[in-house]
């Protein structure tokens, strides 16, 4: 058994200044739940989603986290932030320990382009260990759309993910799926933590090693609070979600090729014929006012239709 205990706070966040109600509700959800082990907070939690309030690493905002963590005695993934890296600007979760230290930091590697403009993705996989308890991984939002990215978490030995989100679209009700999904296929547990309020449209969600859904709230404010076993992640991939599949070992030992991955190949011709990564235009309205209409498609009936 590892057991070890997470929350998520899924809050009604301001476009910034966020970061004094982020330590008040730490603080308010550790003297409620004096088991929680790790709290985590959605993407871009204290500043919001402008580039322009970027922090170098080691900032004040950091700081006052690291002092938080270490006041709570808690591991800390305050969301992510935007942090200045050698003239370029990345979306950084970082992770804090209950001393106070910053054991990792990950920085999102797909970028919401062509929306998350002025923004530059991060190249390296995060993993980290709390001791007697197991292995986490790190993604942030539009990372979880490319289901390579957790895979490869899961292979270097995550048995849970986890996963910052800030959203507000009409394809939330996708991502529920494809959390899940993630959960299923890299056989992990799964913590998607979104913002509610103005800035985003909540549903939270945990996820096991399964695929099941272990919660998921709603649009409002809301805190969860878990305690999650991890080695529960070893025993599925070992034996299969209730005897069934064993994906990860069969990712491990099967010899199918995936050559669009190899270095270089990514640009075939059905690719390269989308055109490039920018803003959709305005579809131009088609001109209908003259000329006869158009006649109707008639469908022939097969020999069995009524």
């Amino acid at each position: 058994m590892a057991q070890f205990a997470i929350a998520g706070l899924q809050l009604d966040l301001q476009k910034s200044g966020n970061l004094g109600l982020i330590e008040r509700e730490t603080r308010a959800l550790v003297k409620r739940f004096g088991w929680i082990q790790m709290v985590v907070a959605p993407e871009l939690a204290v500043h919001g989603p402008d580039p322009k309030n970027a922090e170098p690493e080691g900032g004040e905002t950091e700081q006052r986290f690291q002092a938080l963590a270490r006041e709570c005695g808690v591991w800390l993934i305050p969301g992510t932030m935007f942090q200045k890296r050698g003239g370029e600007v990345f979306n950084v979760a970082p992770v804090i320990s209950p001393d106070g230290e910053i054991v990792a930091r990950y920085a999102k590697m797909f970028p919401f382009l062509p929306y998350e403009e002025g923004v530059s993705a991060g190249s390296e996989y995060v993993v980290f260990d709390v001791p007697g308890a197991g292995r986490f991984g790190l993604s942030i939002c539009y990372d979880m759309w490319f289901p390579e990215t957790t895979r490869t978490l899961a292979a270097m030995g995550a048995q849970a993910i986890i996963h910052p989100s800030l959203t507000n679209t009409v394809d939330r009700e996708v991502e529920l799926s494809i959390a899940r999904t993630n959960a299923a296929i890299t056989q992990s547990y799964f913590l998607d933590i979104n913002t509610a309020g103005a800035l985003g449209n909540g549903r939270s969600g945990l996820y096991g090693p399964g695929g099941e859904v272990i919660y998921r709230a709603e649009t409002g404010r809301d805190i969860l609070a878990f305690e999650i076993d991890l080695a529960q992640a070893d025993h599925v991939r070992r034996r299969g979600w209730h005897g069934l599949g064993q994906m990860m070992k069969s990712f491990r030992d099967s010899e199918a090729p995936f050559p669009v991955h190899a270095e270089g190949q990514r640009m075939t011709a059905p690719l390269a014929a989308l055109g490039p990564l920018e803003k959709p235009e305005k579809i131009a309205s088609e001109d209908t006012s003259q000329g006869e209409p158009r006649p109707a498609v008639a469908f022939r009936k097969s020999a069995g239709d009524n």
